[in-house]
Order: structure tokens, then C-alpha cells, then sequence
């Protein structure tokens, strides 16, 4: 795979996909269908760059950090948050919106947004185990939808992903995974006339369960997480599960190993013996040492 680059790990039809951009940026990119019980083995090479902003190349092609999840410098990191919905600069954005509750494990529930015309797609990138949509309408009263929760019921809308990746090996059954969904969104429901948006339209309560999806029956409590890559790097293992940008991997070195997709990009990257095991840097799952994502 000598010339290319991954761009990351995506969710557009419920399966895992990684997207792959040429290093010179010449000619178009490809996508590589991820299948669980597949062998999945890489080598970094050279240095880690800054992969731009709103789909433009980095004008100074910065090296950055190899173990931050952003993969861009701080300037192309401003102009494309700057850009997102998340930062609230396109108040005037013509688009329907849908209020979601995500459950990531026990007593790890969060209320977000996205785009109607994504689906589930955002659920399944954050890694959300289970989710229901609560309400659909303008980008504005689904921020406000979205604040109420926080207020009213303490309900967060960032969980850091080291959260997520702690619990995935021992999730409990699809009824209590579903039961905790439920009751959040009644208490949801329960607020409407109580500062709920009148441009939202509450949507009924159906739960569902991503796990199957993920792979994550049966797959294994994993044991490391990969901390970042380095020059010479190899990656190499059997795929046994993936959630949001989050591979395991069972390797011959270090049990399942979680790869987060997001200190790939940047890396240039080549095919590796799927024997050769961990040979980057990895901590303790839960130990820390990525400057991660809160989502």
C-alpha cells in the first residue's frame, strides 16, 4: 500500500470502512470493507503530517504530534472547527436536525445531534452500543433541545472514548442496555412544556442496539490500546470487533489490542506480515497516554 494514506475509519452503511487518500494527492481515493475475522497488518513510514482542513492540504504541510487524534496542525485545526456545526457559527443552517440518546455502557448515556440525512451514521462513529432519536427539527431548536437535557437532568454530552473502551468487554444483555435508554427518554419526553423547543418534534422511543454491528458479542475484553505510532511502526492482528473510529485487534504479542483509527491518519502507511504482532508503543486499556476525543 506504498503511496497512500489512511483518512480514517467510517460507519456509511453499518459496516466498518477505511477510507485510503494517495500520499501526493494525485488521482482519487478508495475504501478498503473491513470483515470481522480478517487479518489486518500495517507499517508507518517517514513522519506523521497534518491532513488540512475541509477537505484543503495543509498549506505548510506540518508534521504533527504522533499521538494526538486531531492529525492537524493547530491552524488547520481552527479553520475546520470554525466550519462544523459544533462550533454554532451557521446558526442560519437551512438542514433538519435529530436529537439523539446514545448509550455506551452502564450509566454512560449522552444527548447529541446530527443531520437527518446522515441516519445513524454519527451514532455508529461516536460508537454508540445503543441509541434512540428523540426529537427532529431546526439546528437551533435542537441545540436548545440539547442544552434542556443538560440543565434539566444532567444528562453530559461528551463521553472521553478511554470511557467507552473500558466497558465494551463486558456489556451486559440488549433488554438492560435498552431499559437504560428508556427511562432517560422518558424523563426526556417529560419536559415538553417545560422549555422543550416548539419547532421539535418529539419522535417515539425505539431502541437500537449497534453491537451486533460492532462485533462485540463474543469478542473478548481487550487487554492494551495503541498510544501512537512511530516511524517503522508495524500493526498486525485478526479483527475481531470495531465501534466508532476503534479497531481490536487480536494480536500474537499483546492479546486484543484497541487501535484508534485517528493516530493512523496523517502516517503513511505499507502492508505488514499479519504475524509480526505490536511493534508501537500501547499502554494498559483505561491507562491512558492519547490525547482523546471527548465524543
Amino acid at each position: 500500500m506504498s503511496g497512500w494514506r489512511c483518512t480514517g475509519l467510517r460507519w456509511p452503511h453499518g459496516e466498518p470502512v477505511l477510507g485510503w487518500a494517495r500520499s501526493d494527492r494525485s488521482g482519487r481515493g478508495r475504501e478498503s470493507v473491513l470483515a470481522y475475522g480478517k487479518e489486518l497488518a500495517f507499517r508507518a513510514e517517514g513522519e506523521r503530517h497534518c491532513v488540512g482542513a475541509r477537505g484543503n492540504p495543509c498549506p505548510v504541510g506540518a508534521v504533527v504530534a504522533e499521538r494526538s487524534t486531531g492529525a492537524r496542525c493547530a491552524e488547520c485545526a481552527r479553520l475546520d472547527r470554525a466550519h462544523s456545526v459544533a462550533a454554532d457559527t451557521i446558526a442560519d443552517d437551512p438542514r433538519t436536525y435529530r436529537v439523539y440518546l446514545a448509550w455506551f455502557g452502564p450509566g454512560m448515556v449522552k444527548v447529541g445531534i446530527t443531520g437527518e440525512s446522515r441516519d445513524a451514521a454519527r451514532l455508529r462513529e461516536q460508537g454508540a452500543v445503543v441509541f434512540s432519536w428523540l426529537g427532529r427539527g431546526p439546528l437551533m431548536a435542537a441545540r436548545r433541545t440539547e442544552e434542556l437535557l443538560r440543565s434539566a437532568l444532567g444528562v453530559p454530552d461528551r463521553i472521553p472514548y478511554a470511557r467507552k473502551r473500558a466497558v465494551r468487554g463486558e456489556l451486559p444483555g440488549a433488554a438492560e442496555r435498552a431499559a437504560e435508554v428508556e427511562e432517560l427518554y422518558g424523563r426526556a419526553a417529560a419536559l415538553e412544556g417545560a422549555g422543550w423547543p416548539e419547532a421539535l418534534e418529539r419522535l417515539p422511543f425505539v431502541a437500537v442496539d449497534h453491537a451486533g454491528a460492532f462485533g462485540l458479542d463474543g469478542a473478548g475484553a481487550a487487554a492494551r490500546v495503541v498510544t501512537g505510532l512511530v516511524d517503522g511502526g508495524v500493526v498486525a492482528g485478526r479483527l475481531v470487533a470495531a465501534a466508532g473510529p476503534d479497531l481490536h485487534l487480536e494480536t500474537v504479542d499483546e492479546g486484543i489490542v484497541v487501535l484508534d483509527t485517528r493516530l493512523v491518519t496523517g502516517w503513511e502507511l505499507v502492508g505488514a506480515d499479519p504475524r509480526a504482532g505490536t511493534g508501537v508503543p500501547t499502554a494498559a486499556l483505561g491507562g491512558g497516554g492519547v490525547q482523546d476525543g471527548l465524543f
